[in-house]
């Protein structure tokens, strides 16, 4: 019952108090002139906020689990006009519905904030906010913007170390490049080589179908007895690990990768407590790397759920204060634009972070669901607003093995 015009100066006036502490928000990305670098210009030239309107009523957009390219129009586009410095780095939206409900949509960049920092912007936002309650008491913690700690010392580019060096590398750099190198058909892909340089497959990215699948919680549990077995306490593994091991085998099958091919998982790791020292409680910038487990798409066929959860373990298990260098050395490199690969399958893991749960409003928001990604074949795991157990994830698919995918994912949960 609360007017559009009253709950947007609330936001409104709750943003511009969050900015005051999450002040690197307010500034603007720029290259720097002697490494090509981008710097963070703290500049206060302010986020942007604006305020919309329609006639449609949400019950009209049905299953919002579902993408939905109206969902696109509920968050603010800025015109760009060639000039990345002059672009604001948070935007954001509140659409009033015909029905009286509302949506938030927020953009920001991946180059201010991570998964859990953007979480934490948020949760400060909504906080500061204070709809249909009085402010809160609870002291928030101050975000940490020093990132220093994370910079390569040397200026320029870091040569990685050479292969069968002792030095700890990056594998998911390493493993990216093979996969560039298989996909160019015999033309050479070395490290120095920008990321699509040369003529890759075309998957037709821009064909790609959005599609979430509901995995409840006992679905999960389900699929972890029929892996486990007999053999409980012997072998164990996280929800994430199960999903990520299935959702790898049958994406690999779906898609027909070709049984001799390299096939990879990616998927981020948060390094806040994997440097030395570990990140400040509160650090608010990018603070992860990907891990990257690789199998034969012949391996991946054969081998058992267990096997690849144990290959993920292991992905995981690497990530080291050594490997975060390795890994933003390697990022020191020439880098361009990654088209899709059948053979890379990526993981972005969002169900520690419940942005539904979020309460700008009165309550937990009906649903959150990512935009149109610049990777949109990525595979978001997110928690499910009903079943805090259940896992929702989001992938894009071709059209062609849309069916293929649904049949191999959804065997043995059911």
């Amino acid at each position: 019952n609360l007017s559009l015009d009253s709950i947007f100066s609330c936001l409104k006036s709750g943003l511009e108090e969050t900015l005051s502490i999450w002040y690197p928000a307010a500034g603007r990305l720029s290259l720097n002139p002697s490494d090509g670098k981008l710097n963070l210009w703290c500049s206060n030239d302010g986020a942007v906020l604006v305020e919309a309107v329609t006639s449609a009523k949400i019950i009209e957009l049905g299953d919002l689990s579902q993408y939905n390219e109206f969902f696109e129009h509920l968050a603010y586009k800025p015109d760009f006009h060639g000039n990345f410095s002059e672009m604001p780095l948070v935007v954001a939206q509140v659409t009033g519905f015909g029905c009286g409900g509302y949506s938030i949509g927020i953009g920001s960049s991946h180059s201010l904030f991570d998964g859990p920092a953007t979480y934490d912007f948020l949760h400060a936002w909504a906080s500061n906010s204070a709809i249909l309650k009085q402010k809160r008491g609870t002291e928030l913690y101050k975000p940490v913007h020093e990132r220093g700690t994370l910079l390569v010392e040397n200026p320029g580019i870091t040569k990685l170390p050479e292969s069968g060096s002792s030095a700890t590398r990056a594998v998911a750099i390493d493993h990216l490049y093979q996969l560039i190198k298989q996909a160019m058909s015999g033309q050479t892909c070395g490290p120095d080589t920008k990321f699509g340089s040369g003529k890759l497959h075309d998957v037709g990215n821009s064909n790609l179908v959005l599609k979430t699948f509901h995995v409840s919680g006992a679905m999960i549990e389900s699929l972890k007895s029929k892996v486990l077995g007999e053999r409980s306490g012997s072998f164990s593994c996280s929800s994430f690990e199960l999903l990520a091991a299935h959702l790898w085998k049958a994406r690999t099958k779906a898609l027909g990768v070709m049984k001799g091919s390299m096939v990879c998982l990616q998927f981020a790791v948060d390094i806040r407590k994997k440097t030395v020292p570990p990140l400040r409680e509160g650090f608010s910038g990018n603070a992860y790397v990907l891990a990257s487990a690789a199998l034969t798409a012949e391996e991946l066929e054969a081998a058992s759920h267990e096997d690849i959860v144990d290959k993920i373990k292991e992905a995981k298990r690497s990530i080291s204060n050594d490997y975060v260098i390795a890994y933003n050395q390697a990022l020191d490199g020439p880098q361009g634009t990654l088209l899709p690969l059948n053979e890379l399958t990526l993981v972005s893991d969002w169900t520690r972070m419940p942005f539904h749960k979020i309460d700008f409003f009165h309550g937990e928001a009906a649903y959150v669901s990512p935009l149109l990604s610049p990777i949109p074949q990525v595979a978001y795991f997110m928690q499910n607003p009903i079943d805090s157990r259940g896992v929702d994830m989001r992938i894009g698919l071709l059209p062609q093995s849309l069916n293929a995918f649904s049949h191999y994912f959804l065997t043995n949960m059911q």
